[in-house]
């Protein structure tokens, strides 16, 4: 705990996600205005007190719209890198301990996947899907296994052949007690990283579906819309763009600094540089 509250890349990533999930839980409570109300008399408003961070082409209020969307993208990023996490965990540890077959299929698999374009493939998917943010969770979640997987299968291959392992199967201790009480909990530390370092990824990808209006649909807002009805009013209405993209980059550089603060953290050579 010393290690991480020394870390400076740890504090100020936690404060930046820390911040915005409150901001995000609290948002029915804080948020000034209807995020979906329309009101023809306060069209395209430049940032002011009535209007903190102004409003778009339809006179919805941007700050509010700002905290909603603020929700709908965290809530993505978390339950897509669950899905994908737990699928990876799954794989990689099937794979790194019964190795043989079993782990070549898995990891040929795995060389597959990495071989296209993760965007591209969530493209393709989406396009045959109604567009929606539980269509978009379960296909960023489906298609972002293979990292987690990988470090997973890693980890095992690491551990299998350690004292600690070799006792417990001495003892006679089954596969399931091997794997889930000494090999997994010995597995953690880069699975959190990972985890960490995906939601940043699958905001982005929220985010780019929804620019692309693959994602989130209106009147719901999220960042990637948000930034959708700004383009259109780019040269006039700076708010509409600056300010979801502002969030997302923020965002994505707090996710990144806590997860680059636990790996150094965690990684027992660091403390020896």
């Amino acid at each position: 705990m010393k290690k991480l509250l020394a870390n400076p890349l740890v504090l100020i990533g936690a404060f930046i996600i820390i911040s915005i999930l409150l901001l995000a839980l609290i948002a029915p409570l804080i948020a000034p205005y209807d995020p979906e109300a329309i009101d023809v008399k306060a069209i395209l408003l430049a940032p002011s007190s009535m209007h903190w961070m102004g409003t778009d082409g339809l006179g919805r209020d941007v700050f509010s719209r700002m905290l909603y969307g603020a929700r709908i993208s965290l809530m993505v990023g978390f339950v897509a890198v669950g899905i994908a996490t737990a699928i990876g965990i799954f794989l990689g540890a099937i794979a790194g301990y019964y190795r043989g077959w079993v782990d070549t299929v898995i990891m040929r698999s795995v060389d597959v996947m990495l071989s296209i374009p993760t965007f591209f493939l969530i493209l393709a998917v989406i396009a045959f899907l109604t567009p929606s943010i539980w269509n978009i969770m379960i296909v960023i979640g489906l298609t972002s296994w293979m990292g987690v997987t990988r470090l997973v299968r890693a980890e095992f291959l690491s551990l299998r052949n350690r004292e600690f392992v070799l006792a417990a199967q001495t003892l006679g201790a089954k596969d399931a007690r091997l794997i889930f009480t000494h090999l997994l909990p010995n597995s953690l530390t880069p699975i959190i990283v990972s985890s960490i370092l995906g939601i940043a990824s699958a905001v982005l990808v929220e985010s780019g579906l929804s620019f692309l209006g693959l994602g989130v649909q209106a009147p719901q807002a999220s960042w990637g819309n948000i930034l959708t009805d700004g383009k259109e009013y780019i040269q006039f209405a700076w708010w509409l763009s600056l300010f979801p993209g502002l969030a997302i980059l923020i965002t994505v550089l707090g996710y990144n600094l806590l997860g680059d603060g636990l790996r150094d953290a965690f990684n027992p050579r660091s403390s020896q540089l």
